[in-house]
């Protein structure tokens, strides 16, 4: 059984890693800030949290160690992370910062 809990671990940890990685790709290459601030958001959020439960996974079934602040740590990630991508993107849409010019439609430019 705990090579199968060592292999469930190990792909929460692994998968985290992708996304964080992957959310790190795109703040580096994405072309502004609206579709930066779309791969910081939602993929490290995914990310971490795969991570942390990996961490809760880990002192709970290895250590038999039960870490209620791993679990409040998910939560406010999963919280959090997301209103303030949204809130960034709002602020920066306010401000008048452009977006790209390939591709993207602006819904809300006939309602201001």
């Amino acid at each position: 059984m705990t090579v199968i809990v060592e292999l469930v671990i190990i792909l929460f940890l692994l998968f985290g890693v992708f996304l964080t990685l992957a959310a790190a790709f795109g703040v580096i290459r994405l072309p502004d800030v609206y579709t930066r601030n779309h791969a910081a958001s939602k993929s490290a959020t995914l990310g971490v949290m795969s991570i942390l439960l990996a961490c809760f996974l880990y002192f709970y079934l290895i250590e038999g160690h039960f870490s209620s602040r791993v679990l409040l740590g998910i939560a406010f990630i999963f919280i959090t992370a997301p209103v303030g991508g949204h809130l960034i993107s709002r602020a920066a849409y306010n401000a008048g910062v452009k977006l790209w010019d390939k591709s993207v439609r602006d819904d809300l430019k006939n309602k201001k």
